[in-house]
């Protein structure tokens, strides 16, 4: 089965200091099944890496690694209609405290009733409360 992919489980794979087996068995099952993410997932994932390279936690052979990890993995980012994802991500982040970002990771989790990958312990506790089944 899909899931949907926080940045925050991707980004362990990237960063040697961040490894976690945890997130390891979720690059299995995303290699395996594939998964899904928010139109920001893309960026949130070049922002932390343009991050990582410049403060020297990534190497350039690292950073290209990384990429040609990704870009071969079956990711999809699933567009939302705008009001859509206005909307969903202000009602959820405000009645649970959480991001705009991470309450669209949720909100594409509950609309799609998919798995939520995630090592945001805000975001899991939340996704918990509402039902929402959490790996790793």
């Amino acid at each position: 089965m899909t899931l949907v992919l926080d940045s925050s489980v991707a980004l362990a794979w990237a960063f040697p200091d961040e490894r976690q087996s945890s997130a390891d068995g979720v690059f299995d099952q995303v290699e395996r099944d594939g998964a899904i993410v928010p139109p920001l997932w893309p960026y949130e994932i070049a922002n932390v890496l343009l991050h990582g390279r410049r403060r020297g936690r990534l190497s350039e052979v690292q950073l290209e690694q990384f990429l040609a990890l990704i870009d071969g993995l079956s990711i999809d980012v699933v567009m939302t209609a705008r009001a859509d994802a206005t909307r969903s991500s202000v009602t959820l982040g405000h009645a649970h405290g959480l991001s705009a970002y991470d309450a669209a990771y949720l909100a594409l989790a509950l609309r799609r009733s998919l798995p939520l990958a995630t090592l945001d312990e805000q975001l899991r506790g939340v996704a918990a409360e509402l039902g929402v089944a959490l790996l790793p």
